[in-house]
């Protein structure tokens, strides 16, 4: 056998080693931290996860009930790389970090903002009323301004809702938002009335019926609910994105290991480019994070 023979089969031997190495390296490390999962967790081969599956495109039922949206999809990838069975338990958004603390589910993941209040467990008024949760950041979001096709009010700011009712979502960053703008709304005169309902869609009813002026809700829902195909006839955004913020997976603070795992796990997802073909799926590419941060939220 000639030495370039020779050669050119080591080069070969060496790529092809170079292949096995980083196949067996990515294997290695979804293995490990499968390793590192809580132990009952590991038994059971189960994650389960509380949701309110009623806010399309993030979170809701579709085909034959089965949970779909940006959230179900990226808690499948965490599950296939994890090697766990994804179970969905679907509830009210105000019940998921009090189901979080009391470990009546591993996690919440339901368009959950990660915030310095519910990471202490504080109210608005900075007093301690619940022991607070950890967060890890998956994407970031804002809040959109949700009218009537034409904005037959006028509305263009969180100022322009004073004098009027709006709907929202009960036990969500815009109720807090909401709240808070009653008190700047008093000092020019002009109440502000909210009526906090049980999920988004009914929020939208009252719009479109005109018993409410405007909805705040997350921008990927506004889009969502604007777009061509869903009912951009009927709703139209205004005054642009404002407060924006991290969605987190939402988990009891004494779940120390699983937040390390999954953590880890959603780096790994966003490095090998399964994170980025879920938010293209949705239409949500804008909200992308480099990395997942635990509690980064202000």
């Amino acid at each position: 056998m000639s030495t370039r023979t020779l050669v050119a089969l080591s080069a070969g031997a060496l790529l092809l080693t170079g292949c096995g190495s980083g196949t067996s390296a990515a294997a290695r490390t979804a293995a490990d931290l499968r390793g590192k999962l809580p132990q009952p967790i590991r038994n059971a081969g189960v994650l389960k996860i509380g949701s309110d599956l009623n806010y399309a495109p993030v979170d809701f039922k579709g085909t034959e009930g089965v949970p779909d949206g940006l959230d179900p999809n990226l808690a499948a990838a965490l599950g296939a790389y994890l090697g766990l069975r994804i179970e969905f338990v679907d509830m009210p958004f105000e019940k998921l970090i009090p189901a979080v603390q009391a470990k009546q589910v591993d996690l919440a993941m339901s368009a959950i903002i990660d915030t310095r209040q519910r990471q202490e467990g504080t109210d608005l008024n900075g007093r301690q009323v619940n022991p607070g949760v950890d967060f890890i950041d998956y994407f970031i979001t804002g809040t959109s301004i949700l009218v009537r096709n034409g904005n037959p009010v006028g509305i263009s700011s969180l100022d322009s809702l004073c004098g009027h009712t709006i709907a929202l979502q009960r036990g969500t960053i815009q109720d807090e938002i909401a709240t808070r703008q009653i008190a700047a709304c008093g000092k020019v005169s002009k109440p502000l009335q909210i009526h906090r309902l049980d999920t988004d869609d009914q929020a939208l009813a009252e719009v479109a019926l005109g018993v409410a002026v405007a909805d705040l809700n997350d921008y990927p829902v506004a889009e969502y609910n604007t777009s061509p195909a869903r009912r951009g006839d009927r709703f139209q955004v205004t005054g642009g994105q404002f407060q924006t913020g991290p969605y987190a997976l939402t988990l009891n603070k004494e779940s120390t290991a699983l937040r390390y795992v999954l953590s880890k796990a959603l780096d790994q997802l966003i490095r090998n480019g399964e994170y980025d073909k879920i938010l293209a799926k949705w239409n949500v590419p804008s909200g992308a994070v480099t990395s997942a941060l635990v509690n980064g939220g202000l």
